[in-house]
C-alpha cells in the first residue's frame, strides 16, 4: 500500500498573493485543509508547509510558505498533491478509494472471481464499485453491506454477494 496518497490537485490561482485553489480528492475540503504539511510526490521527499488554507465553495483554497505571487502561485497549477497515510484514521469497514482499486473480486460463497475493481464512484447515498471481468464487461455492484461480505485489502481480495441478476441471467 502506498504510504502517500493522492488528496487534491491545485487547479488555478485565487487572488494576488500566492493561494491556489485545490480541487479535494478526499471526503471533503475541510480533510485538506487541516494539513499542516503537503507533498509534491507521491515518496514524501518534496514537502510543503501550509500558511494556511480554508474550504471555499467545494474546493481548498492553500496558501505556501514561499508562495507569495500569483505568478509562483501558476506556476503550480496541474500539480497533484499528496498526505502521508499515517496522517488519517478510518472508521472501521471503510477504505481509501486508491487501496480498492485493483483487488480480486470473488464470490463469498464459490470463491469465482468476478474481477477486479477498476474504479469507484461516490454516489452520495453509497458508493458503486465498478468490477472490470476478464471479459473487459464491467458490472457495477453497490458498497452495501447486504453485497461486500469482507475486504481484504492487504491480501487484494474483496468477498461478495451478488445481487440477484448482476453477473448472470437469473
Amino acid at each position: 500500500m502506498k504510504q502517500f496518497l493522492e488528496i487534491g490537485k491545485i487547479v488555478s490561482t485565487h487572488g494576488v498573493r500566492g493561494e491556489v485553489r485545490v480541487q479535494p480528492w478526499c471526503d471533503a475540503p475541510s480533510v485538506l485543509c487541516g494539513m499542516r504539511t503537503l507533498y509534491f510526490d507521491d515518496a514524501g521527499q518534496t514537502p510543503r508547509e501550509v500558511r494556511a488554507a480554508g474550504a471555499h465553495k467545494g474546493m481548498a483554497l492553500v496558501h505556501f510558505a514561499g508562495v507569495d505571487t500569483m505568478e509562483a502561485a501558476n506556476a503550480l497549477r496541474g500539480q497533484v498533491l499528496y498526505a502521508p497515510r499515517a496522517a488519517f484514521r478510518l472508521p472501521e469497514r471503510t477504505y481509501f478509494i486508491q487501496d480498492l482499486v485493483g483487488l480480486d473480486v470473488r464470490d463469498a460463497d464459490t470463491d469465482v472471481s468476478y474481477g477486479q475493481i477498476a474504479e469507484v464512484s461516490q454516489t452520495g447515498a453509497n458508493d458503486v464499485y465498478h468490477i472490470r471481468g476478464t471479459d473487459g464487461r464491467v458490472t457495477l455492484i453497490p458498497a452495501i453491506r447486504e453485497v461486500v461480505v469482507e475486504t481484504d485489502v492487504e491480501g487484494g481480495v474483496m468477498k461478495i454477494r451478488p445481487l440477484r441478476g448482476l453477473f448472470d441471467a437469473d
